[in-house]
């Protein structure tokens, strides 16, 4: 399949294989294909890719902030294996739950630490 990196992948949504959001493709990592044309084997989600993808001060400023709020001493982006891709059209659809998928840390520390303490946060849909 013949993707244009920046048209179809970067900043669509990643949905699961049971219609969940997943987040968004902040990034991807490229590797030669067998006739040496670069090839994605895998989308790469968080604060740290996207920042790392900005570049400058501002692009800088989001992946340190990422590193700073994660646990790991040198965290890596959420990365999900090309073949767990099952299509894009308007959004990138993955073949597995979300659920199976590496838990995001930043966002699991943001839930717990800022969104859970939101008054009414722990109500949703109500």
């Amino acid at each position: 399949m013949r993707l244009l990196i920046g048209f179809h992948l970067l900043d669509r949504q990643l949905v699961d294989r049971d219609g969940y959001p997943v987040g968004k493709v902040d990034d991807v990592e490229l590797a030669p294909g067998e006739d040496g044309t670069p090839t994605v084997v895998a989308l790469l989600v968080g604060p740290r890719a996207l920042g790392e993808r900005m570049g400058g001060w501002f692009g800088r400023w989001i992946a340190d902030t990422a590193r700073r709020l994660h646990p790991m001493a040198d965290p890596a982006p959420l990365r999900i294996a090309w073949e767990r891709v099952d299509r894009v059209d308007s959004a990138v659809y993955l073949n597995v739950s979300r659920d199976l998928l590496p838990e995001p840390v930043l966002e699991t520390w943001l839930r717990d630490h800022v969104i859970d303490h939101i008054p009414g946060a722990d109500h949703a849909g109500a």
